[in-house]
């Protein structure tokens, strides 16, 4: 995190708890469509990110400075887009077979799967508390496992589905770690969102989606994804990891609510009481340490 002024981070703030906002829609909005399934879901809210993305690089760098900052994340950029692309295409098709809550709590172990893979593959240490928080997040998903696995075989390979994210998550940190590179998210993000463009559209054929579905993936690519993505880059300059961690655990909170206020989507008890024990597992995991760190 670069120096910043406390109005920068109040901003900053600000910018990702709105991002976070942005981010949390995905679920109700979802729930409204007519027809449109799975991957033809997957298809259009990447197409209508790519789009956005596309029209802000060339905005701001010019036709030539996009293509320019698009070439510059090379090969790294490409494998961290690759994994954006199983991230998109894993959550939006567990959207369509489970609940809002089920997917966002499983996609919230994204911190947790990369500090595992990290250990894994880069030797890295895992503190004590961390791995309380493993296993307090993995008694949780048990719980939520265990209720889905009784109540509906389609929301449990939904659950399944949704692990896709966090594990794509992980690669994609632990890769870029591993091969000390650096890349921007943005490009990584518009790479990611073409990838999923290509690999979906095969199997969304043939297309079935409303002139209301595409209005309303339209806007989830737009207001859900390509904005927030902009957004999230600029207030990630002035904020630390564990903020960044902690505000992005608002999505988790905010998404059951729409879907349950906009789409009467009511999230059962086992889902309640498994996502309170992840959800706590992580805030703990990311306080603690700055506790510790903090002067006396």
């Amino acid at each position: 995190m670069t120096s910043s002024t406390p109005q920068q981070h109040r901003r900053a703030i600000l910018t990702m708890v709105l991002a976070t906002f942005m981010w949390s829609i995905a679920g109700v909005f979802t729930r409204h469509l007519d027809s449109a399934k799975s991957f033809e879901v997957t298809f259009w809210r990447s197409l209508f990110c790519a789009i956005t993305l596309i029209v802000w690089f060339v905005y701001t760098r010019g036709a030539t400075g996009a293509a320019a900052y698009v070439r510059a994340s090379g090969r790294p950029g490409l494998i961290s887009g690759l994994c954006w692309a199983v991230m998109f295409t894993c959550f939006m098709i567990a959207l369509t077979l489970t609940s809002t809550a089920n997917t966002l709590i499983v996609n919230a172990l994204s911190p947790l799967f990369a500090t595992i893979l990290a250990w894994a593959v880069l030797k890295t240490p895992i503190a004590t508390r961390t791995w309380l928080a493993i296993a307090a997040a993995f008694a949780g998903m048990v719980i939520m496992f265990a209720s889905q696995a009784q109540a509906s075989g389609a929301a449990l390979f939904g659950m399944a589905v949704a692990f896709g994210v966090p594990v794509a998550s992980a690669i994609n940190i632990v890769t870029l770690k591993r091969t000390g590179a650096h890349v921007d998210l943005a490009p990584a993000v518009l790479l990611g969102a073409l990838l999923s463009c290509a690999i979906t559209l095969p199997l969304s054929l043939p297309f079935v989606a409303s002139t209301k579905d595409v209005l309303l993936l339209a806007i989830l690519g737009v207001f859900q994804l390509g904005i927030p993505c902009v957004m999230m880059v600029r207030a990630s300059a002035h904020l630390t990891a564990p903020e960044v961690a902690l505000l992005g655990l608002l999505e988790v909170l905010m998404g059951p609510l729409w879907s349950w206020l906009g789409a009467g989507e009511t999230p059962g008890a086992s889902t309640l009481i498994g996502g309170a024990i992840v959800l706590a597992a992580l805030v703990a995991n990311e306080i603690v340490p700055r506790r510790q760190a903090a002067p006396a």
